[in-house]
């Protein structure tokens, strides 16, 4: 059973009664989920992900009136549940893994992650918020929001970038896979400087992971899981196994064609989507055409590579 499924049923079948039964004038305005960090949230644990800050838990999340009033009651209900269920051991936390689940206000939980109580105000907000911060804030499960507070904004932040933005971001990871990809990679392999042109092609692959997500509107996860949160996208489905070739090979030179053929995809994708007319390969006059091209004051005179 992953991750998530079990916590669901954790909560509907060890606590959502006794929650209801105990604080039936705090639960209509809360709501029980689990999302934020840990591979299970994105739905990518396996085996190796229950040695740490694993097992049954769920969050509650309550408005900061609520949990003012009720938090350290509710916070002591949450610690007196069984810890095993189902027979999964109890949750092993890890210092860094603290206060992931529990009782805890909505509020608190997208500040953790997005620096904003509620959803970013302005275009600059939405840039300043790391993209594997807010694939971790839009993760996971919401099991029941009677009030639909806490989704509201969750699906403020699930319906993607301001479109300035994703362009902005867009032109910055094209200059990016251009520069790093197509114009140095080579030129460090013909040098025979190994180590140069294996970042050079690291640089490359993390920009041509955040440049699928862009163009499949899913925000890029901690870098741990770029790949494999890849094989979700498909529109990418297909390319999956040439970016890991390139990965397992860094040095060798079969990896410019792949790099030039990803790049072309790139550039047919930008097309349908709208964002350029030009079949020119190189990465670099598509992302300097489209970042001249934005219209936000906000963030229009940004260094291009900047978010």
């Amino acid at each position: 059973m992953k991750g998530l499924e079990l916590c669901e049923k954790y909560y509907r079948e060890a606590a959502r009664e006794e929650l209801w039964q105990h604080f039936p004038d705090v639960m209509p305005r809360a709501a029980a989920g689990l999302a934020g960090e840990g591979s299970e949230c994105l739905g990518f644990d396996d085996e190796i992900s229950r040695d740490h800050d694993f097992g049954p838990s769920f969050c509650i999340w309550l408005t900061e009136a609520d949990y003012a009033d009720y938090g350290a009651e509710m916070s002591a209900f949450y610690r007196s549940l069984p810890g095993s269920f189902d027979g999964v051991p109890a949750r092993r936390v890890m210092p860094t893994g603290r206060d992931r689940v529990g009782v805890m206000t909505t509020s608190s939980f997208y500040r953790k992650f997005t620096g904003n109580a509620g959803l970013p105000k302005g275009d600059l907000a939405w840039l300043r918020i790391p993209e594997h911060l807010l694939a971790a804030a839009v993760s996971g499960r919401v099991f029941e929001d009677p009030s639909g507070e806490f989704t509201r904004i969750r699906e403020g932040y699930r319906s993607f970038y301001p479109e300035e933005v994703r362009r902005k971001k867009l032109a910055a990871r094209a200059i990016t896979m251009a520069q790093a990809g197509q114009y140095n990679y080579p030129r460090m392999l013909k040098r025979g400087d190994d180590g140069a042109a294996m970042l050079a092609l690291s640089e490359f692959l993390k920009a041509a992971i955040s440049m699928a997500h862009l163009l499949s509107k899913r925000y890029t996860p901690y870098y741990k899981w770029m790949f494999r949160s890849l094989q979700e996208l498909p529109l990418f489905e297909d390319w999956y196994d040439s970016l890991v070739m390139m990965s397992e090979h860094p040095v060798n030179t079969m990896n410019t064609e792949r790099i030039e053929r990803f790049c072309i995809y790139v550039v047919k994708l930008w097309q349908q989507q709208g964002l350029t007319k030009s079949n020119e390969a190189f990465l670099d006059p598509q992302g300097w055409e489209l970042y001249r091209r934005l219209t936000s004051e906000q963030i229009r005179h940004l260094p291009i590579q900047e978010g």
